[in-house]
């Protein structure tokens, strides 16, 4: 069996969870660009402030920050600080051939770890919980490359 091939469940299950990371980088820049529209505040240029079929009536205050459009864009930043690591890792992850209860752990540990991070994020919880969240997707992926280095250095 090819390691990378949907016969292979390891892969299969990177494969899965490294979309839904796509899913979730892509799924958030469309979240903020939604509450950009949504509040007309927040805009990041000020090339964003001419008339447009979408920006009918600009205002110098769009350039101001927006709560909701600035709370998405930190969401989202944090999404391209980590969700990264994780696809690199987890492919790697599998040149490691590791057992399949292992991969499990890793791959959906780290997807459910991000969606905590982002409830914890989108409704405003104490930075503790959000901390917690990023510290468990963190130490997955971490130990992904540990454990891949390991094998492949032994």
């Amino acid at each position: 069996m090819e390691l990378y091939s949907p016969e292979n469940p390891v892969f299969w299950h990177y494969a899965v969870t490294a979309l839904l990371g796509v899913l979730k980088v892509m799924g958030q820049g469309w979240l903020t660009v939604r509450a950009l529209m949504s509040e007309k505040a927040g805009f990041a240029s000020p090339e964003d402030l001419r008339k447009t079929a979408l920006n009918p009536d600009p205002d110098p205050t769009q350039l101001d920050p927006n709560p909701r459009v600035e709370r998405s864009r930190r969401m989202h930043h944090n999404d391209l600080e980590n969700i990264p690591g994780f696809w690199v890792a987890g492919a790697l992850f599998v040149l490691a051939e590791p057992p399949l209860w292992a991969a499990l752990i890793f791959y959906w540990g780290f997807v459910l770890a991000r969606a905590g991070h982002f409830w914890a994020y989108a409704t405003a919880q104490i930075h503790d919980i959000r901390a917690t969240f990023y510290t468990v997707g963190s130490i997955l992926v971490i130990g992904m490359a540990i454990w891949t280095l390991v094998v492949l250095l032994v």
